[in-house]
């Protein structure tokens, strides 16, 4: 009889459980998370220029921009059955927004691991946990991450 009071509380008891609002980073590799462009460097190009050009492409389904003191990062994820040009794309994505934006420098990856990173960078700067000069040195961690694995 313990048991089963025990087992009809530990039901109720988790089906009251309140929903937290949970951060975009662990659902950013299974469903499509758009996060908010994040400009670190406070004059320049507007980063939801960037974002919007790079959304034009129809391959690219998911962007993360963040623009720093030198570099811009975008990070996208390509249609499941477009993957086997992804070469060509990051290629055609990153002529095309050196040609728009001839004064900018753009880091392009398609690396999940590396859109993973901007998403989570983002969560910590919209929580407060880091200023903008951590957040460009950590734009530059991820960058050097980029070209590691490349």
């Amino acid at each position: 009889m313990k048991t089963v009071i025990f087992v009809i509380v530990a039901i109720i008891l988790a089906g009251c459980n309140l929903q937290e609002e949970r951060p975009d980073s662990p659902l950013a590799l299974i469903k499509t998370t758009n996060p908010e462009p994040i400009q670190i460097e406070k004059n320049g190009t507007s980063v939801e220029k960037i974002r919007k050009e790079v959304e034009g492409i129809d391959e690219i389904y998911d962007t993360a921009v963040i623009k720093g003191d030198h570099n811009t990062l975008v990070a996208y994820k390509v249609r499941h059955l477009d993957r086997f040009r992804m070469k060509k794309i990051e290629k055609n994505l990153k002529e095309r927004l050196e040609k728009q934006y001839e004064q900018e420098t753009f880091v392009v990856s398609s690396d999940y691991k590396i859109f993973l990173e901007a998403v989570r960078l983002r969560e910590d700067i919209d929580a407060g946990k880091m200023n903008d000069e951590e957040a460009d040195k950590r734009l530059h961690e991820i960058i050097k991450l980029k070209e590691e694995r490349a």
